[in-house]
Parts: structure tokens; C-alpha cells; sequence
């Protein structure tokens, strides 16, 4: 049975690279990368082509960004602080047109400019005392995967595997959740690179009748002071660009709009684009 992604590292005398197979949503990622430029974007064309991916990610250092651009790729976004304190361009290559195309960029545009427009409250944020916040165990895994097979009927990782949550979760990952009535109604976790001191805020998830609580946001203050008291100062997260809940969550936690991605992953019903925002954990 052929895996839902794999991490395949190449190693030869001119050139060494990490990347993030991606079947399930059809892309390729350079996650890690050193020398030569020419036969590293050849090696990604013969793995591409190979698989029939349509969509090349690259996670590129400031030193190169500009020589992608050169050579076809597109920069969708950036990341502050994400190689140990030195920014990374996400800069893009498709292979076919309808991965390229968005029927929806007006519109998220239109949700970005009106969340955009508010003031950011400051004032503390206060939820029902039926609602429990706590870190999550490996305890929790079969109702995290239930939790998120009802809130996604499509998402990018098998977050609906029990198996996979505690995998997650045992790894070093950061789970929080909130409890109402001995039962998960939301969660949210900080996937952890500890070798370049960044974290991804992800898995965020809310039954709809707990939506009016401001539960997201708080569990994404809980996983931020973690972060910050374990050396973390790059968070950033990648949200759906239709989601106006959560991407107004982050900009009132003060995060940066730093990008979209095209038809970036399948997640709810079919590809969508994703909005990609950053925040400097040290300023807190």
C-alpha cells in the first residue's frame, strides 16, 4: 500500500537534499538543501515528473530566492525567523494549469481586507467555565481522531487516525484541547522542529455549536507560552484562505499576513489556497 507522504534524503558529492514526498495532496517540498542549485532543480523535475506531482514546493534561504525567481518559480509567501532566525521564501513551481488556477483569490482577498480592517483587541479573553483547557496525552488520541473526522471530512493528514495522533502527539508534537462536559470540543497543536527552532500552530479544530467561545484563540495562546518557555520564537501557522474564523484568530493574536498558497492542499471537499501567518514569540 502506498504511503500517504515520505521523507526521501539524497545525499551525493555535489549536492545534498531532504524532500517531503507528498502523495496525498500531489506535491513535492524541499525541506532541506545545500549545494549545487543546477542539479538539485534537475533532480526535482525527474522526481516530480516521476510522480506526477503538480506543485513544487521549495523552502528556500534569502541567498537563493531570487534565483528561483529566475529560473520559473513564483514566491507565495515567507517565513520570518524560520531557519534558526534567518527567513525562508516559499517559492512555488506548478505543472499544471488548474493546480496554478484559483476561482477563489478575489474573494479570499475580499475576507483578508475585512479582518484586516478591525482594530486587534487586547483586552483578556474570557470563555464559559464549563470549558476545560489542558494539555493533551497520547490518552486522548481516540477522541482527537474523532474530533477530527467530524469537524473535516477531507484534510491534509490523517488526523482522523487514532494510530497517527498518538504517533504525533509520542513524537514531541504539542497537543492542547478543550473539554466541555467530558468530551473534546476543540484542539489545536504546535508540530516542533527542534533543529531550526520553528513551529508550525496547526490541527486547529472546533465543533460548530463551540465556535462562539474565542476556544481557538486561547488554545493558541496556550501553545504559544509553551513554545516561548521551550526556546520556540518562530510561530507561524498556514490557514485556510476561505476560514474567516481563523484567519481573523491569528491577526487579532498579532500574527503577520505573510502570503497565500495556491491550491495548496485538500482539505474540507477539494484543494483550497492557504494563508500563511507569522509571529515573532520573543516580542511577547
Amino acid at each position: 500500500m502506498k504511503p500517504t507522504y515520505e521523507t526521501k534524503n539524497t545525499k551525493t558529492k555535489d549536492y545534498t537534499i531532504q524532500l517531503f514526498l507528498d502523495y496525498f495532496n500531489e506535491r513535492l517540498r524541499v525541506d532541506h538543501y545545500r549545494g549545487n542549485m543546477t542539479m538539485i532543480l534537475d533532480e526535482l523535475e525527474r522526481v516530480a515528473g516521476q510522480h506526477r506531482f503538480s506543485k513544487i514546493i521549495f523552502y528556500s534561504l534569502p541567498e537563493h530566492w531570487q534565483l528561483l525567481l529566475s529560473k520559473g518559480f513564483e514566491l507565495e509567501a515567507m517565513i520570518k525567523g524560520y531557519f534558526n532566525g534567518t527567513d525562508m521564501y516559499m517559492m512555488t513551481s506548478y505543472k499544471e494549469i488548474e493546480r496554478r488556477t484559483s476561482n477563489s483569490w478575489i474573494e479570499e482577498d475580499a475576507t483578508l481586507h475585512t479582518i484586516m480592517e478591525k482594530e486587534r483587541k487586547t483586552e483578556e479573553l474570557l470563555s464559559p467555565d464549563c470549558y476545560h483547557f489542558r494539555k493533551a496525552t497520547v490518552q486522548d488520541a481516540d477522541q482527537l481522531a474523532d474530533l477530527y473526522k467530524k469537524v473535516f471530512a477531507v484534510y491534509p493528514t490523517p488526523m482522523n487516525n487514532a494510530e497517527y495522533v498518538k504517533k504525533m502527539i509520542s513524537s514531541g508534537n504539542a497537543f492542547y484541547v478543550v473539554e466541555y462536559d467530558k468530551q473534546l470540543v476543540s484542539a489545536a497543536s504546535a508540530e516542533i522542529n527542534h533543529t531550526l527552532h520553528n513551529a508550525e500552530l496547526t490541527d486547529c479544530a472546533t465543533l460548530l455549536d463551540h465556535r462562539k467561545y474565542g476556544l481557538m484563540k486561547k488554545l493558541i495562546i496556550h501553545l504559544e507560552n509553551e513554545l516561548k518557555n521551550n526556546g520556540i520564537h518562530c510561530a507561524y501557522s498556514i490557514a485556510r484562505a476561505r476560514s474567516f474564523g481563523m484567519n481573523a484568530a491569528f491577526y487579532q493574536l498579532g500574527y503577520e499576513y505573510n502570503g497565500r498558497l495556491t491550491n495548496n492542499c485538500y482539505i474540507y471537499e477539494k484543494l483550497e489556497d492557504m494563508n500563511v501567518w507569522v509571529k515573532d514569540l520573543s516580542t511577547l
